[in-house]
């Protein structure tokens, strides 16, 4: 296994569970090109694998993202403006993999959750954080803006409360970005986070596969969007699709018939 491979972890178990790990915990699993580049290979190769069903992001040790590696970033000085919009694009690029995944995405957040981390956290379905997690997005203070992450934190946070926290670069808890809508839930610790990352997980897997595909493109397709005759026709047309699916032939077949759905055995 190659040293840019090492930075982030991937393991999937026979459920169809992959775990994408962060795997730079001596510096808060702050990332660098290195790390953008192997998270991106990742969700490309997630995207088009049939047999996972559910991505879990973590970070390894106390921290699940600083966000961008400082040494990385004051590097960037010294690079053409080339090599800065090429290596700015390749994040915007990944960011966009992660939202896009046709798997449900869940993140589990401890300890720092800063800047890209937080873009990151924000690309995720579900988020649960320790009640002891730290969020925060200091871009201004560095003289710089939140812009790659900024879809997916404004989608996640709303526009009202970007403006005070984009601003500000001010940190908050795990309880107010459960309040602002960027967490869902909030556990007492590690060992909380742990179980309920499980519980999830198995609720994640009682959902058919391609109804959790579809479900991501309903979500994103009506979002901020006024129903007009466009967006029935679209609606009507996916329930339509899904109920003559197999997918959907086999849920309602086990529903009647008392019995778990093939994907859910």
């Amino acid at each position: 296994m190659s040293e840019t491979q090492e930075l982030v972890l991937l393991e999937i178990d026979p459920r169809g569970v992959a775990t994408v790990t962060l795997n730079r915990p001596h510096i808060h699993n702050a990332f660098n090109d290195d790390v953008v580049q192997r998270l991106g290979a990742i969700w490309g190769d997630l995207a088009s694998r049939k047999d996972v069903r559910v991505v879990v992001l973590r970070g390894a040790g106390k921290s699940f993202s600083a966000g961008g590696d400082l040494d990385w970033m004051r590097k960037s000085g010294q690079a053409t403006p080339e090599q800065n919009r090429a290596s700015t694009l390749n994040m915007a690029r990944m960011l966009k993999q992660l939202n896009d995944l046709p798997q449900a995405v869940l993140a589990l957040v401890q300890g720092n959750c800063m800047a890209g981390g937080t873009g990151l956290a924000s690309g995720a379905d579900i988020v649960v954080a320790t009640k002891a997690a730290q969020f925060a997005l200091t871009e201004v203070r560095l003289g710089l803006t939140p812009a790659t992450i900024s879809p997916y934190v404004v989608a996640a946070m709303g526009a009202r409360q970007a403006r005070r926290y984009f601003l500000t670069g001010e940190r908050f808890g795990a309880e107010e970005a459960c309040r602002i809508g960027l967490v869902h839930d909030v556990v007492a610790d590690e060992g909380a986070l742990e179980t309920r990352g499980l519980e999830l997980v198995a609720a994640l897997l009682q959902g058919a596969p391609g109804a959790i595909r579809d479900s991501k493109l309903l979500i994103g397709r009506v979002a901020n969007r006024s129903v007009d005759d466009e967006i029935m026709e679209f609606t009507a047309r996916n329930i339509a699709d899904r109920r003559a699916s197999a997918e959907g032939q086999e849920g309602l077949a086990a529903f009647f018939e008392k019995r778990k759905p093939s994907w859910a055995s």
